[in-house]
C-alpha cells in the first residue's frame, strides 16, 4: 500500500480502554466525593459546637435532603432512580429479609469479636467510650435515628444508585458495602456490618425503596445492644464464626440470583 493509501489510525483501542477507565473511574470517584462531602459537612459544623453528634445531625439531615429532592426530580445524571411504579413487594420477600437479617447480624457479629478477641482493636475501644460519655439518650438518638437515616440515604439512596449508572449488581453492592465499613475506621465495625451493607445494597436494588434498609439497619443496631453479650460471645470462635459467614454468603447468593437479578432484568426488559 501507498503512503497516499495508508490506512487512517484505528479508534478501537482507545475506545476500549476507555470503556474500561470510564467505570473504573466512576466507581472510585463517586464513594469518595459522597463520603467526603458528608463528613465535610460534619466537620464545617464542628467549630460551632461542642458536640460531635451535631454535626453527624446536620450530614444526615442534608443528605437526606438532597437525596430526598433527586429523587423527586430524577435528573439525567441521577438516572438509576426508583422505577414508576416501583416494584411489588410481597411477605415471602419481607419474610426473606427478615431472615436474611438475623443471619447478617449474627456472622458480623461473631465474626467481629472473634477479630476483636484475637487482635484488638484501639479505634472500636475508643468509638465505644465516646458513646459512653456521650449518655443513653444521645447514644439512642445515634444508633436508631441518625446513622441508619443518614447513612441508609448516603451510600443506598445516593452512591449506590450512582455506580448503578455504570456498573453491574455485584459489583456495586461490594463498592458500596466496602466503602460503607471502611468510614466506621475500626476493623471490629467493619467486620460486624459488612453483612449487613451487602444485604441493604440488594434489598434496595430488589426494591428501589430505602424503607426496608433503614429498618434493617435499626434493628441490627437495636440488636446489638438488646441481644446478650454472653449469647454472642459464644459465637466468637473461628468454627462459628466461619459457618455463619459461609451460611450468610451461600444465602445471599442465592437471594441474588433467584429475586434480585430476575427483577433487574425485567425491569430492564433483558
Amino acid at each position: 500500500m501507498s503512503r497516499s493509501q495508508t490506512a487512517p489510525p484505528s479508534t478501537s483501542g482507545w475506545s476500549g480502554l476507555l470503556s474500561v477507565l470510564i467505570p473504573v473511574g466512576w466507581a472510585v470517584l463517586v464513594p469518595i466525593g459522597a463520603v467526603a462531602a458528608y463528613v465535610g459537612i460534619a466537620l464545617a459544623v464542628g467549630p460551632f459546637t461542642e458536640n460531635p453528634l451535631l454535626g453527624t445531625l446536620v450530614a444526615a439531615a442534608a443528605t437526606t435532603a438532597a437525596v430526598v429532592v433527586l429523587r423527586r426530580w430524577r435528573p439525567s445524571w441521577f438516572a438509576f432512580a426508583p422505577s414508576r411504579p416501583r416494584p411489588s413487594t410481597t411477605p415471602h420477600l419481607w419474610l426473606a429479609l427478615a431472615g436474611l437479617a438475623v443471619l447478617a447480624f449474627l456472622a458480623g457479629q461473631a465474626a467481629s469479636k472473634w477479630a476483636y478477641l484475637a487482635q484488638g482493636s484501639p479505634g472500636f475501644e475508643d468509638s465505644a467510650e465516646v458513646r459512653q460519655a456521650a449518655g443513653v439518650a444521645v447514644t439512642a438518638l445515634l444508633t436508631l435515628v441518625l446513622a441508619p437515616v443518614g447513612e441508609e440515604a448516603l451510600f443506598r439512596g445516593l452512591v449506590y444508585p450512582l455506580l448503578r449508572r455504570r456498573i453491574g449488581i455485584v459489583v456495586s453492592t461490594t463498592i458500596t458495602a466496602a466503602v460503607f465499613g471502611l468510614v466506621h475506621a475500626n476493623v471490629v465495625q467493619f467486620v460486624a456490618i459488612l453483612p449487613l451493607a451487602v444485604l441493604v445494597a440488594l434489598a434496595y436494588e430488589r426494591t428501589r425503596t430505602l424503607l426496608p434498609c433503614v429498618l434493617m439497619h435499626v434493628g441490627f443496631n437495636l440488636a446489638a445492644v438488646l441481644v446478650p453479650a454472653g449469647f454472642l460471645a459464644l459465637l466468637a470462635e473461628p468454627l462459628a464464626a466461619g459457618s455463619l459467614l459461609v451460611a450468610f454468603a451461600a444465602s445471599v447468593a442465592l437471594f441474588t440470583i433467584r429475586v434480585v437479578v430476575p427483577a433487574a432484568e425485567e425491569r430492564t426488559g433483558a
